[in-house]
């Protein structure tokens, strides 16, 4: 349990952390390039994880990783600073912090597995809507498609990773500079194309990139994705609502910001519920019954097949298996006589 909750913790940082990408951008990175903010993010941390850990993908990988890296960051990417360009801030972080809903949805379509946490991925968004959504807020079409779109693409991504895990042999850091690499090169294209050529960066905006391409994704995204190797996908995609609760945070403590009692109650809400989430279900640790085996049978056994004893029940094990003698048969790990098994397997 203790090292769940670690798990829990360790996941929630990259939320946290992507939290801060808000004060970043406006205080110190060049105004009007934010898809090259995108790039510059994204790029730099995958080739410094791939020089790291010194591997490629291969077979399969390939596509899977340029797959991955589509949906995470370079579909999500420009997606979100579109929604940022066309929507108030408020009304961009409420369509992402639908994205518990898409994951439960996907995760009974593509894992087959039923959501955890249903109730829990519909107060989070609300408690974050009475947080950041203004009274004036407007609805652009092309700016709510675009913040939709991107909570789905980052929905996807997140229950695919936890669909494909990694390779054998292969770390989380490795597969997070796969996929970073692959989605910043598609990033770049589209931040050339829409805004040229990037500024050159002056100190602070230095010490920005630094911080959102170390801290803000490199280690972010690692721990984003073994959390979601690790923890029900769902109760994954509800520490998200951490992002923009962080930001309104640092706006208040930093850019003296205020908060209503309506905010603060949002807050609390939004809290509660992430927390509440994160708890493990009835059934996790309960004892199961092992996996059914196919039976084998022996040529000593064969004969014994007549023997008029008859097997016992079928028995709920964690134990190694015994080693079976003459005349018996494999049966959930173990020894049964012959006869009457089938029943009991069954």
């Amino acid at each position: 349990m203790e090292r769940r909750w670690a798990d829990v913790l360790l996941t929630a940082a990259a939320p946290t952390a992507w939290g801060t990408t808000y004060l970043v951008t406006s205080e110190l990175l060049p105004p009007g390039h934010p898809i090259w903010s995108g790039a510059l993010r994204a790029l730099p941390a995958g080739l410094l994880l791939l020089a790291l850990t010194r591997r490629l993908p291969h077979g399969r990988w390939w596509w899977r990783s340029a797959a991955l890296g589509a949906l995470n960051i370079g579909a999500f990417f420009p997606l979100l600073f579109l929604a940022a360009y066309r929507l108030p801030g408020g009304t961009a972080a409420v369509l992402g912090a639908v994205q518990p809903l898409m994951v439960a949805g996907l995760t009974m379509l593509v894992l087959r597995e039923r959501p955890r946490a249903l109730a829990a991925a519909v107060v989070a968004p609300l408690g974050v809507t009475l947080v950041v959504l203004r009274p004036d807020a407007g609805l652009d079409p092309v700016g709510v498609t675009a913040g939709l779109a991107g909570a789905a693409a980052m929905a996807a991504g997140l229950v695919l990773t936890r669909r494909w895990g990694r390779p054998d042999g292969v770390g989380t850091l490795t597969v997070t500079g796969w996929q970073l690499t692959a989605g910043g090169l598609m990033v770049v294209p589209l931040a050339l194309l829409a805004e040229g050529w990037p500024p050159a960066p002056d100190l602070p905006a230095l010490a920005g990139y630094a911080w959102l391409t170390l801290a803000g994704t490199a280690l972010a995204y690692a721990v984003w994705f073994r959390g979601a190797a690790r923890l029900p996908v769902t109760q994954v995609s509800l520490l998200g609502a951490l992002s923009p609760l962080t930001a309104a945070v640092l706006g208040w403590v930093v850019l003296d910001q205020s908060f209503t009692g309506l905010q603060l109650a949002g807050f609390a809400l939004a809290v509660g519920a992430t927390a509440l989430g994160q708890r493990p279900s009835r059934d996790d640790g309960r004892l199961r019954p092992a996996a059914p085996r196919r039976l084998r049978l022996s040529r000593a056994g064969a004969g014994a097949a007549r023997s008029p004893r008859t097997a016992g029940p079928t028995r709920w094990t964690r134990a190694a298996p015994r080693s079976a003698g003459p005349g018996t048969i494999q049966v959930d790990g173990h020894p049964e006589a012959a006869r009457g098994t089938r029943r009991a397997a069954t």
